[in-house]
């Protein structure tokens, strides 16, 4: 399974709390990346709901900083 920031971000307003096949069924529906459907098709198979994007990815909670994202306004800044 690989994560990204962007990724990840994808799946914000996923209906969370979501068992796997809601998720997988919500990213198809919303156009998330390949990579985010082969993520969620790799979790393992029951019914438990999953609470949030952390419970997926530990690391996510320590890096929704906005520093890990690109941010357009910053280059603006100093044209």
């Amino acid at each position: 399974m690989f994560w990204t920031p962007e990724l990840a971000a994808t799946l914000e307003d996923a209906p969370w709390p979501a068992t796997k096949e809601e998720l997988i069924d919500y990213a198809n529906r919303s156009g998330c990346p390949l990579q985010v459907i082969e993520n969620l098709y790799e979790l393992e198979d029951n019914d438990e709901l999953i609470e949030g994007m952390e419970d997926l990815w530990p690391e996510y909670e320590d890096i929704t900083n906005e520093e890990y994202f690109y941010n357009d306004d910053e280059e603006e800044q100093y044209i």
